[in-house]
């Protein structure tokens, strides 16, 4: 299918490469294959790019191999310069990587500029890290020698990034990887390299020598990613996607005994009590249930209410949501955009109709959109019972499912009922409750009356099946260091 874009669409992706990016050089896949990226909004394909193969997979191994030592051995200063110049390039093209999110993911423009401030974030925050890695020395206690403590790089690292945020989750893993003195390989999602292609522009632009960074971009993730994670020469792996292929790479990575970060599935409660701000908490559930589309796994998925407050809250939420303009996410004013792909749109109708069945009332949406493009209506479900398949996978669509408890008790049993423990949202004016939901709730990270917790300053990751690692903050970089200690004889 074609479709007419806007010439200042056209333009940028027509300046977007059509190659791997290999040992500083743009290059075809070795086997001459390509595949198209499609914009959801359309159908239409928008850019026919390099299909990487195993073979290239290694060859861009072989670069960030061969470029580890000079890397590691560059002053910390050097790094953070080049982060820092590849964080002023994201400002000055902050336009265009935001159009370009739009057009191959579809999410609405502004929230596209969003993405581009927050991954920006990584870039500045990991170049002002990168001079401030550290050790530690002193006398051991019982004072026959003296203690060495150093941080070294773990060495080159391989990314498999998803869709949903293509700009941010690339950042998030090259910052704090090369503020390290780590060496990388990217291989971005299938559905929205481009984002990920033109970064990598700006990375080069900025100073970044030669096979630091590689991309090879594929319609065949495992078979790409399974013979570098077996190659004893790959120290680390960062996967952020499903808990179902997170678990698999785990498996392939205790081969080799890799230094792993894997930000999984998610299922996250979020909680709102008989004491809560109910303007606030449905701002806060708008934000957290329908940025992206619903296409996060930091989204909240099953919505916990006060049966004292539960009927108010549906129809403030419910009266937001109608409101809700759907289209393509460069029109003016839309808030809901397509669906990744034709398969989305079936799983929202799917688990949407599980529910209604089981016994739960649609107050809005419920239904795809007929027409071009893969778009699903933003939908609130309330009376969601027991049982539903709703309650237990992760939605990844615009729907809002509502289900009520009684005691505070209650309330965390039903938000600790999964197997997942990514974020958890609490919304109460109790400070006393508050702190019991940080204690008592099993995720690795919590909004607390907000609904939106994503910070580049701030450790992001989960527990349970929802991951193992962090990124971002204080703790992100250390994912890409290893410690060493030396001990040295008192004389």
């Amino acid at each position: 299918m074609t479709t007419h874009l806007a010439p200042a669409e056209q333009a940028l992706l027509d300046g977007i490469p059509t190659g791997l990016f290999i040992g500083g050089e743009w290059t075809d896949a070795s086997a001459g294959g390509t595949f198209d990226v499609i914009d959801p909004s359309t159908g239409a394909v928008i850019r026919t790019i390099a299909d990487a193969t195993p073979d290239d997979g290694i060859r861009a191994l072989d670069a960030a191999v061969a470029a580890q030592e000079s890397w590691a051995a560059t002053v910390p200063r050097v790094r953070s310069e080049i982060l820092r110049r590849a964080f002023d390039l994201v400002q000055q093209h902050k336009e265009d990587l935001a159009l370009l999110m739009t057009l191959e993911m579809g999410k609405p423009l502004a929230e596209a500029r969003g993405e581009v401030v927050y991954g920006g974030e990584f870039l500045r925050w990991f170049s002002e890290e990168a001079v401030r890695i550290s050790g530690r020395y002193g006398i051991n206690p019982e004072g026959t020698g003296h203690m060495v403590v150093s941080q070294r790089p773990v060495g080159p690292s391989f990314f498999v990034t998803p869709w949903n945020f293509p700009f941010a989750m690339a950042t998030r893993k090259i910052a704090p990887a090369l503020a390290a003195g780590c060496t990388v390989v990217i291989k971005p999602p299938a559905l929205t390299p481009l984002t990920t292609i033109f970064f990598t522009k700006l990375l080069e632009e900025a100073g970044l020598p030669k096979g630091v960074v590689n991309v090879v971009q594929t319609s065949k993730s495992s078979a790409l990613s399974a013979p570098i994670i077996a190659d004893p020469r790959l120290r680390k792996l960062s996967f952020t996607g499903s808990t179902e292929v997170g678990r698999k790479l785990i498996a392939q990575a205790a081969e080799g005994v890799l230094r792993v970060s894997m930000e999984l599935g998610g299922n996250a409660p979020f909680v709102v009590f008989d004491d809560a701000d109910l303007d606030k908490a449905v701002e806060g559930a708008l934000l957290a249930k329908f940025r992206n589309i619903g296409q996060a796994c930091t989204a909240a998925n099953r919505f916990i209410v006060h049966e004292g407050v539960a009927e108010e809250f549906a129809r403030k939420v419910t009266e937001r949501v109608e409101a809700m303009k759907v289209g393509r996410g460069t029109e003016e004013g839309v808030a809901i955009g397509p669906l990744i792909d034709e398969g989305a749109v079936a799983k929202a109708e799917e688990l949407v109709g599980d529910a209604v069945e089981r016994g739960a009332k649609l107050l809005a949406g419920g239904k795809a959109l007929d027409g071009i493009g893969t778009y699903y209506e933003p939908t609130v479900l309330t009376d969601v019972v027991a049982g539903s398949a709703i309650l237990r996978e992760e939605i990844f669509g615009p729907v809002l499912a509502i289900s009520t408890f009684s005691t505070e008790e209650e309330a965390v049993r039903l938000a600790n009922d999964t197997e997942y423990g990514l974020v958890s949202y609490v919304f109460t004016e109790n400070l006393q409750r508050g702190q019991r939901m940080i204690d008592g709730l099993e995720t690795g990270m919590m909004g607390l009356n907000v609904g939106v917790v994503s910070n580049a300053a701030a450790p992001f990751g989960g527990v349970k099946q929802s991951g193992v690692g962090r990124e971002g903050g204080l703790e992100g970089i250390h994912e890409y260091l290893s410690t060493k200690y030396t001990l040295i004889p008192v004389s």
